[in-house]
C-alpha cells in the first residue's frame, strides 16, 4: 500500500495527548516515524503503545520547548538517531483559566507566551538550518480560531496563537526557496482533555463544550 509518508521523522511537539496524539496517530499509520515530544511521560507512552498497536514505530523524548537547551538537545537527538527531520509540527500549548483581560498576571501571560508561541520559535531555529541543507522540510504550526475569533476570556492565548500564524508566515518568505513549506492550521473548539483543568465542576464536560460551541469566542 502506498503510504503518504513512508519514511518520514516527524517531531511533534504536545504529541502525547489531545491533537498532537492523534497527529501522531495518522503520521504512523501513513508510514512516518513520530517523535512524540512533550513533558509528560505517562501520556507520551500511551501514545506509543497506540502506534504500536497500529504496527507502527515511534519514539517519545522528554522536552520543555520553552527552553532552548532542551529543544537543542532534543533536536541534536533526533538528527543523530534518524539523520534527518522531515517534518515539526508545532503543537504544544497550554490553555489559560477563563478570566478578563485586566485579571491576566503577567506570569500567566509569560508562561502562554513561553509555550504556546516562543517554543514554536526555538523549535524552528533548531529544526530550520538542518532542513535548508537537506532541501527539504514541512512545518506545521497548530494555532487556533483564537488566532482570529478573539475572546474576553482567554485574551493572553488568543495572542500567542495570532503571533504564530504570523510567525509561520515570516518563515515561510524566508525558507521557500530551502523546498521548505511552512502552514498553520486553525482548530475550532476540539473535544479533547485539554480543556479538562479550566471546565468548571459543576458541569459535565458535554455542558461545558456545548456552552464552548456557542458562546466562547466573541463574547
Amino acid at each position: 500500500m502506498n503510504m503518504l509518508l513512508s519514511n518520514k521523522v516527524a517531531i511533534i511537539t504536545g504529541g502525547a495527548r489531545g491533537i498532537g496524539r492523534a497527529t501522531a496517530l495518522r503520521f504512523a499509520e501513513e508510514g512516518c516515524t513520530p517523535v512524540i515530544v512533550d513533558i509528560r511521560v505517562d501520556e507520551a507512552e500511551e501514545t506509543l503503545k497506540q502506534i504500536a498497536d497500529r504496527k507502527g514505530e515511534g519514539i517519545f523524548i522528554q522536552c520543555d520547548v520553552s527552553d532552548s537547551s532542551q529543544v537543542k538537545k532534543m533536536v541534536d537527538n533526533v538528527i543523530g538517531k534518524y539523520g534527518k527531520i522531515d517534518i515539526l509540527v508545532n503543537n504544544a500549548a497550554v490553555s489559560p483559566p477563563e478570566r478578563p483581560f485586566i485579571e491576566i498576571t503577567e506570569e500567566e501571560w509569560d508562561r502562554v507566551m513561553d509555550v504556546n508561541l516562543k517554543a514554536a520559535f526555538l523549535c524552528c531555529k533548531a529544526v530550520v538550518p538542518h532542513m535548508m541543507e537537506k532541501k527539504y522540510g514541512k512545518i506545521v504550526n497548530v494555532a487556533s480560531l483564537g488566532a482570529i475569533a478573539p475572546s474576553k476570556v482567554i485574551a493572553d492565548y488568543c495572542v500567542a496563537k495570532s503571533g504564530l500564524v504570523m510567525l509561520g508566515q515570516c518563515l515561510a518568505t524566508n525558507v521557500a526557496e530551502y523546498n521548505i513549506c511552512v502552514n498553520s492550521v486553525l482548530p475550532g473548539i476540539t473535544r479533547t482533555d485539554f480543556h479538562d483543568f479550566i471546565r468548571p465542576m459543576e458541569i459535565t464536560k458535554d455542558e461545558y463544550f456545548a456552552k464552548l460551541d456557542t458562546t466562547f469566542f466573541m463574547k
